[in-house]
């Protein structure tokens, strides 16, 4: 019973008399326990561990080799007698180069991530309950799931049998995969939006463009930029593995490489790559802080 003070109320509880008067449900969280252990178990027991590949180490000491003696005239691009030559930019750079390479990869994760960032656009908003009729954004958000559930490699082997093994297979692929996470994300600041900023600007009789432009743009556009910097930080990953399957990039030349076991090219492709890579992530880490502290 609790002790009363002089008012007559009741006296508040301390710290530790709270925690000591908290819920014991230490028979839930067996149970969650149990059951996380028994899902492992289940998991566990549809893996088999065979052992170590015959040439694992050997392909392990020769990624390691490489990255410590990559090939310096792959990296830099220099050009040779029997390699490929062409311009970008004015320059003239090897096609076999990691320098072509990389530019090749960017241009297909950039126009990916455009491209699907400005189609999920009608998507989101017409995805959105708070937009359209139910019945219509259910729809959509079936459609957007249905984009999601396919893996990118995937998409790149059916637009490979429509537009060839070629760097806009890889364009077009991660247009359409970028679709599904940008609409997604899309959605979520759509459902966020401050609807007592539009009912001030509704009562003050702005049109409806002013109310687009005044209520709705300063909301979602700060969310919007950063889903599609994320988005194209996963593209940069994504386009080297569908160069794999002939989707352009430098994916192509770096499987054909460690599969011919030419380790010191293939250290001039992922030196390259980590070195690409590390930029990037610091370039949008520092957009997207950018953007969140306004």
């Amino acid at each position: 019973m609790k002790e009363k003070n002089v008012s007559g109320m009741p006296r508040p509880l301390s710290i530790e008399e709270t925690y000591n008067s908290r819920p014991r449900r230490w028979w839930l969280y067996t149970l969650v326990v149990f059951l996380v252990a028994l899902l492992l178990a289940w998991a566990a027991g549809g893996v088999t561990f065979k052992g170590i590949a015959t040439k694992g180490s050997e392909v392990a000491r020769g990624i390691a080799s490489g990255l410590t003696n990559p090939d310096w005239d792959l990296l830099l691009g220099r050009i040779k007698e029997d390699t490929t030559v062409t311009t970008v930019a004015g320059i003239r750079v090897s096609t076999e180069g990691v320098p072509y390479l990389l530019f090749q990869t960017i241009a297909i994760a950039f126009l990916g991530t455009i491209i699907g960032g400005i189609l999920a656009i009608p998507f989101s908003f017409l995805a959105s309950d708070r937009i359209v009729p139910k019945w219509i954004g259910w729809i959509f958000r079936l459609l957007i799931l249905l984009i999601r559930t396919i893996p990118s490699l995937v998409w790149a082997l059916v637009w490979i049998r429509v537009t060839g093994p070629n760097a806009f297979c890889g364009v077009v692929t991660q247009s359409v995969c970028s679709i599904g996470m940008i609409s997604k994300m899309y959605m979520t600041a759509i459902e966020d939006l401050d609807v007592r900023i539009l009912e001030s600007l509704d009562a003050s009789g702005c049109s409806a463009f002013q109310k687009i432009r005044y209520g709705v743009l300063p909301q979602i556009i700060p969310n919007f930029i950063s889903t599609v910097i994320y988005r194209f930080d996963i593209n940069m990953k994504d386009a080297t593995t569908l160069g794999i399957v002939g989707a352009g990039g430098i994916g192509a030349p770096l499987i054909q490489c460690i599969t011919s076991s030419r380790w010191s090219m293939v250290g001039a492709y992922l030196f390259g790559l980590i070195l690409l890579m590390l930029v990037i992530e610091w370039l949008s880490t520092r957009i997207r802080n950018r953007l969140t502290r306004g």
